[in-house]
């Protein structure tokens, strides 16, 4: 377990480290951008995406983000956006510039930032309280966000879903892939529809799981990971965070209090259109497929790291099945209870 002032994180670090870094090279690094020399270095993760470390100074606690995917010209979208919020006095990471007021930097040959440290720790069991604060903060983000000039289309959308979709196939059950082509079409199906061209938009979390969100002392402290973030339907970010923050682990069926809490939160700061409501289970169909499908494409297709350890696809699976209405909420088949057991066993050990 990793343990600091700012509490016990170590049940969200899955453990992703892709470059090794010495402890010469970083304070190297933090010397050249003025942060002072480093105390300690420790390789954490809040994703399966980037290298991160915290990095603590003598005066401040950091982190830093190696980005072993996206490309430089990539990024800028992220790292203003963060800026954007980080000025209207949201609770998110502020990149630290450098003596020319550029915030996304190199290092190892790698697109690199810095951030501020946020104090608190993320939650495994959300009570209807967290689940309005995040719904709050979330409608907040999204209005401080609306005059955000930068524009990115989502990374994880439909068209990388009608990439990937064929790939994945090739490793799932007949069950499965029949799952996956039918829901594929109906996503295609909403997507050309006139409601959902109606739909309010703008910048998105889009990854605003509980692991990406830090509480303190039952107040909301912190929104981190905008590395999945892009201009998209405010709807599809609602319905994300009700995937997670208001669904029971076991069964896949939607907890109505703590779902009711955070609607109650995102509407007492920006109310729902008509075709938000109209489109809100819909778009939760779309939430869990995207889930599910990328964890389909860690766990069959993954990259090499030093340490890592994708996540369960069939959680998501199931949270899908529920929505759709074709179970009441029953586990994965027992064939892919043990295709996982045996993955994530082979996934601890070290490369």
């Amino acid at each position: 377990m990793l343990k600091s002032r700012f509490g016990d994180w170590g049940p969200f670090f899955r453990m992703a480290v892709y470059t090794e870094l010495s402890l010469e090279e970083v304070t190297a690094f933090f010397r050249a951008l003025g942060l002072g020399r480093p105390r300690s270095v420790r390789g954490i993760t809040t994703g399966i995406e980037n290298t991160n470390y915290f990095v603590d100074t003598e005066t401040r606690e950091y982190v830093l983000t190696l980005f072993e995917r996206l490309a430089f010209e990539q990024l800028p979208f992220y790292l203003h956006l963060m800026k954007h919020l980080a000025a209207r006095r949201m609770p998110v990471p502020d990149p630290v510039a450098n003596g020319n007021g550029e915030i996304l930097h190199s290092l190892r040959g790698r697109p690199a930032v810095v951030v501020n440290r946020l104090p608190g720790q993320s939650v495994t069991a959300p009570t209807e309280t967290h689940c309005r604060s995040v719904g709050e903060i979330l409608a907040q983000m999204h209005l401080a966000g609306s005059d955000y000039p930068r524009n990115q289309v989502n990374p994880r959308g439909l068209e990388w879903w009608n990439e990937v979709a064929p790939a994945v196939g090739r490793c799932l059950s007949g069950g499965q892939r029949s799952l996956l082509s039918s829901e594929l079409a109906f996503h295609k199906q909403i997507a050309a529809s006139r409601t959902y061209e109606q739909l309010p938009r703008g910048p998105v979390h889009a990854d605003l799981f509980r692991d990406n969100v830090l509480f303190e002392g039952g107040h909301l402290t912190g929104i981190l990971d905008f590395y999945f973030a892009a201009c998209d339907a405010f709807l599809f970010d609602i319905a994300v965070c009700l995937n997670d923050w208001c669904v029971d682990g076991c069964t896949g069926r939607q907890h109505d209090a703590r779902a009711a809490a955070f609607l109650g939160g995102y509407e007492s700061v920006r109310a729902l259109t008509p075709a938000e409501r109209t489109l809100l289970p819909a778009m939760q169909r779309a939430g869990a497929f995207r889930f599910w499908l990328s964890r389909l494409w860690d766990l069959h297709l993954p990259r090499e790291a030093a340490l890592l350890n994708a996540h369960d696809p069939g959680h998501f699976e199931r949270i899908l099945r529920v929505l759709r209405g074709d179970i009441a909420g029953a586990r994965p088949d027992r064939l892919q209870r043990r295709r996982w057991r045996g993955h994530d066993a082979d996934a601890r050990k070290p490369r």
